[in-house]
This record gives C-alpha cells, structure tokens and sequence, in this order.
C-alpha cells in the first residue's frame, strides 16, 4: 500500500482516466448467526462496496481532423467520455481490481470503472420520494 500525506492531500487529489477512488465501508465484524469474524476474512472477500470520493474525466477519444482547410489552426482539444459513476456514489465493485493507497491517514481503493459492478446514487432516490 502507498502512502500520501501533506496537508489536506486529499483535496489536491485528480484522478486520470476512467480511475475511481472509493473510501472502502466498514467491514462487517459479525454474521448473520453471530460468529465474529477476523479481519482476514473480510480482506479476502471478492465483492466490496465504498463511497466513491473522487473521479476521472472518463475516457479520452480522439479530436476530429478537418485536413480539407490546412489554413486553420490546429487545437487539440481532448474530449472524453464521461464515466457513469460521480462522487458520493455507493459502488459495489471487484477488490481484486483495485489498488490499495493511503491518503492523509485514510484507506482508500484507486479502481477503474470495469470494476463497478453496481452504484446507488442518492440523489436520484431522494427526488423521486424513495
């Protein structure tokens, strides 16, 4: 695991491409039955779910090229295609995808978006009364 540390680093944090970070949830201690489990069993776990807190621009396509008026300036222009999942997103996604880092003192989990299997956006629910 990487450690990044500074003075509200967190906030300075850009992510690139179609990455995702996610501050993973609270591993849950206990089952259904009651047996406590030990902290290994969760790390082992394939599927977990988080908080996604900051997110890439998404997938960049390449600008399109008008070669018939050579005359004009040439603007490179990147343009992306925007990810599905925006910031305070639950997500759901595979573990095994991810990259464990440390910022300020956090856990979090970089992720691309292949890896999400599922999100629930609170905003929509809350506007349509659920």
């Amino acid at each position: 695991m990487s450690a990044i540390e500074g003075l509200n680093t967190l906030r300075k944090v850009t992510m690139m491409g179609d990455k995702i970070l996610v501050k993973p949830a609270a591993d849950q201690q206990q089952t259904r039955s009651g047996l406590y489990l030990p902290p290994t069993v969760a790390e082992k776990e394939d599927i977990q779910k988080g908080t996604a807190v900051k997110v890439g621009p998404g997938f960049p396509i390449p600008a399109a090229t008008d070669d018939d008026e050579p005359w004009k300036e040439k603007k490179e222009d990147v343009k992306y295609v925007p990810l599905q999942v925006r910031e305070n997103d639950q997500v759901l996604f595979l573990r095994r995808n991810g990259y464990e880092v440390e910022v300020d003192g956090e856990n979090y989990i970089i992720i691309p978006q292949s890896a999400v299997l599922l999100m629930i956006r609170e905003d929509e629910l809350s506007e349509l009364g659920l």
